[in-house]
């Protein structure tokens, strides 16, 4: 059997790691995965800061390289280049998108603003905090309420440049929902997720019915599980 032509360097756990493992199995593209967590010996090895995810490009035109790429929409855009069908990006007018370019827009505004209001700003301390046990949910709350209420606003942002009904942007899933997903997935696994409009709840029962999301739930906060 022919070994995979790609691994992925990333802990499930990691969310951007998980919207390229996302993007690979939508697509039917096989790969290993190396599960790793940021700042650790593997993950300096593979990027030059330390972050995940890379993809381990093993061979190009028949040659091997073990070429490493980094950063979440370098291979984004490399992985739809290099198995177009089904894409994963949109076209003028798909949706509510006048220009194509406004998928990215929307994924920037994800990775940029959306990664550290989620995660940094509420999932890891409420995380943190449960897992010590020593404060109560009360005490928890009111240690987190202004990050909750900097991620309400980014949500409200977030939730008018998607279209109405369907995916980010309407019939066509793109990045746009898989650099969204997992952070949403983290945050619907703490008390937290109850802010989450229905617009937010109905796209991600969309989105939880993709056989792709189902494939990469193991390892994920979603189901309990914790970095390695």
């Amino acid at each position: 059997m022919t070994p995979p032509s790609f691994t992925v360097i990333g802990t499930p756990f990691s969310t951007f790691t998980r919207t390229i493992t996302l993007a690979l199995t939508y697509k039917g593209i096989t790969f290993n995965q190396v599960r790793v967590v940021p700042h650790s010996d593997t993950a300096y090895e593979h990027h030059p800061f330390g972050f995940l995810p890379t993809l381990v490009i093993h061979e190009l035109n028949g040659q091997k390289v073990n070429l490493k790429l980094r950063e979440s929409q370098a291979i984004a855009r490399y992985i739809d280049r290099v198995g177009p069908e089904p894409t994963l990006t949109i076209a003028d007018g798909d949706g509510h998108a006048v220009v194509a370019e406004q998928m990215w827009e929307f994924v920037s505004f994800v990775g940029a603003y959306g990664f550290p209001a989620v995660e940094k700003g509420v999932v890891k301390p409420r995380v943190a905090a449960t897992d010590q046990g020593t404060l109560s949910d009360a005490e928890i709350r009111r240690t987190i309420a202004p990050a909750v209420a900097q991620l309400r606003a980014f949500l409200d942002k977030i939730e008018v440049h998607m279209s109405p009904e369907g995916y980010v942007f309407g019939e066509k899933l793109s990045y746009a929902d898989l650099f969204l997903y997992p952070l949403l997935a983290d945050l619907r696994a703490i008390p937290e997720g109850e802010i989450l409009s229905p617009r937010l709840v109905g796209w991600m029962d969309k989105m939880d019915q993709l056989d792709a999301v189902e494939k990469t739930r193991a390892g994920t906060l979603s189901v309990g599980a914790r970095p390695p």
